[in-house]
């Protein structure tokens, strides 16, 4: 991954910008002709820089030449393991998001297997329902005649009411002649 904003401008000025000690820690080391390339020793063994040879015409003047730090040789292999964990990572997340939707596709299969289980009952209510209102159509007939029936039981009782209360009265006006 390339470094963007502050960091990129910070590695460019550190790879960029000449180093004000770099005299001090890489002494050069002369031999004695000036058609040869001395050799520029440093503090670290990992930053040596060879030196062009001196085509200036001063003689026994030589120049410094910038020192430039090598990438550091961690640098690939963080990148490496940088990718592989942001590998690791992502396939969790996706693997995550995946057991999420087979969750959520399995609650769908038995929702809809639950639905239709109760679609098959409420056919068989109204099946059920539907048989029970063609019996009472059938009983119907019938019923009407206990109906009737039992209006007519209520008013031969009601007659018989009459009837006892008039044998009442009878009875009574008998009794009455017969005392006299």
């Amino acid at each position: 991954m390339a470094a963007t904003g502050d960091d990129a401008a910070a590695m460019d000025s550190i790879s960029k910008a000449p180093a004000p000690h770099s005299a001090a820690l890489n002494p050069v080391v002369s031999s004695g002709s000036h058609g040869e390339a001395p050799e520029v020793v440093t503090e670290s063994p990992a930053a040596v820089v060879p030196k062009k040879p001196n085509t200036n015409s001063d003689g026994g003047v030589e120049t410094a030449e910038e020192a430039v730090e090598p990438a550091e040789p961690d640098i690939n292999e963080l990148c490496t393991d940088m990718f592989e964990k942001m590998a690791v990572f992502l396939q969790g997340e996706l693997t995550g998001t995946c057991e999420d939707y087979r969750l959520l596709e399995n609650m769908n299969k038995l929702t809809s297997l639950k639905y239709m289980e109760m679609k098959d009952i409420s056919i068989n209510i109204s099946r059920n329902l539907q048989d029970l209102n063609n019996k009472y159509a059938s009983l119907q007939p019938y019923l009407d005649q206990i109906n009737q029936i039992e209006e007519q039981v209520s008013s031969l009782e009601q007659a018989a009411y009459k009837l006892d209360a008039y044998s009442k009265k009878l009875e009574a006006r008998f009794k009455k002649l017969e005392k006299r």
